[in-house]
């Protein structure tokens, strides 16, 4: 059984709903990063999504381009993303971990996306690629990777359905009409728009973008199999990182968790 589906499983056995935490890889640095992602689990993530900073990432809000930013000043590449995770792996080899990224780092990788399983990675989440397109169709084929597919309020029923027949470990809902760390959730349309998706699959959905607060986790994850939270842990992680004290983003982490118990 691949990471993804038994640490879905296992939640779903004791009635608890996910929480996956996105952190940007390199930001503020890697030897940071691999802190955070120690920190992150201990406080309450169950599922790591790495963020592969890209010089263009359409998708995201002012805080985490910003974190991209920082991090490809560092020299952040997806080979260094791998090497971290190798050293991740080292001490965690449970907790299941995701890679989000934009379609040209991956393809520039792509010998190290077909052997990326191997090395700890279990799932990847390409932003913008139209989701009935399967990896294969760009020359990445790695069955043992989990293929994390995103539907939108706008996403049409009819592409819903082909969007599902490709998705594997979790279907990402995305809560708002806009990029990563916009606000004004609509739970009513929330809502609906996932009964429907998990009226047709049978894979969970995780309810992501717009959540700030334990308010919003807890609607959210009512509805949901749970929750993605990256711009709010983002920002904790820049305010505080000349200090390097993360207490802060650990407090928040828990946090969130106890709300959507």
């Amino acid at each position: 059984m691949k990471r993804i589906e038994k640490k879905l499983k296992e939640l779903s056995q004791d009635n608890q709903k996910a929480f996956v935490g996105y952190i940007v890889a390199g930001h503020p640095d890697l030897e940071t990063s691999l802190e955070l992602m120690h920190l992150s689990v201990d406080s309450g993530v169950d599922i790591l999504e790495i963020g592969v900073p890209f010089t263009d990432p359409i998708a995201e809000g002012p805080t985490i381009q910003q974190a991209h930013d920082r991090s490809l000043e560092n020299e952040t590449n997806l080979q260094k993303i791998i090497d971290l995770i190798c050293k991740f792996r080292e001490k965690d080899t449970n907790t299941p971990i995701i890679l989000m990224g934009y379609i040209n780092n991956f393809l520039t990788y792509k010998d190290l996306i077909n052997r990326s399983h191997d090395l700890g990675v279990d799932g990847v989440l390409v932003v913008d690629i139209p989701g009935e397109l399967s990896l294969e169709d760009y020359g990445i084929d790695n069955q043992d990777l989990d293929i994390i597919s995103l539907v939108s309020p706008t996403t049409s029923k009819e592409r819903v359905k082909e969007i599902v027949k490709n998705s594997t470990g979790f279907i990402y809902y995305v809560t708002l009409r806009g990029v990563t760390g916009s606000s004004n959730l609509d739970g009513n349309e929330i809502e609906k728009n996932i009964k429907h998706i998990k009226s047709i699959s049978s894979i969970p959905v995780m309810a992501g973008f717009g959540i700030k607060n334990s308010d919003d986790a807890k609607l959210l994850s009512s509805f949901s199999d749970g929750i993605v939270i990256g711009s709010s842990i983002v920002e904790l992680i820049y305010k505080n990182s000349e200090n390097k004290d993360f207490h802060e983003v650990s407090d928040y982490i828990s946090n969130m968790k106890d709300a959507i118990r």
